[in-house]
């Protein structure tokens, strides 16, 4: 097996709000806007302490508990969209991740983050209108589609503490041909 680390450069969470109306489009609830954790957090079996969602068909649950994003998308996106402070978290993802990316990450994968939390890579990602509603980018979405940058959700095997600068590392790797990006 090939062992593939990356660290944990971030933790974000954020829970449902709602969103007025904005020109012609109605009003809407989500917890995509994250902000950053200072400091240890629980990582459960449904999700990181602090975090929730409002579509629970779409996210969150044991199969979606924790959206990882590629760190290494984000001096791309910070050019591409004109946003030099876009922050971690900005793509809706509890863990911004570096040294990972839909490219070495394969389903079915499992980490572990720190010494004792365990997660498994559940499913690839693929953003809703939402992320483009929350920027204000009509074709965010497109563009996240065509980079095939979505991220990937993992379900935790063992819950624990975890908090930005782990390592996380690589410790099985059944399905090497089945990249998030395929």
């Amino acid at each position: 097996m090939e062992t593939k680390q990356g660290t944990l450069l971030s933790v974000q969470v954020g829970m449902p709000r709602s969103y007025r109306p904005d020109g012609d489009q109605e009003a809407w609830e989500s917890g995509i806007h994250k902000v950053p954790v200072e400091g240890p957090v629980f990582v459960g079996a449904t999700n990181v302490d602090g975090d929730g969602q409002a579509d629970t068909k779409s996210h969150g649950g044991p199969y979606r508990a924790v959206l990882g994003y590629s760190a290494d998308h984000y001096p791309v996106w910070r050019d591409d969209l004109e946003m030099p402070d876009l922050p971690y978290g900005a793509f809706g993802e509890n863990f911004t991740l570096a040294g990972l990316d839909e490219e070495s990450v394969c389903l079915g994968d499992v980490f572990r983050v720190g010494d004792k939390v365990i997660i498994q890579v559940s499913q690839p990602r693929a953003p809703c209108w939402k992320l483009a509603r929350r920027w204000g980018i009509k074709d965010l979405m497109t563009r996240v589609f065509d980079r095939n940058w979505g991220g990937w959700y993992h379900s935790v095997v063992w819950e624990g503490m975890i908090e930005a600068g782990m390592p996380v590392t690589r410790i099985e790797h059944p399905h090497p041909k089945y990249t998030i990006a395929f």
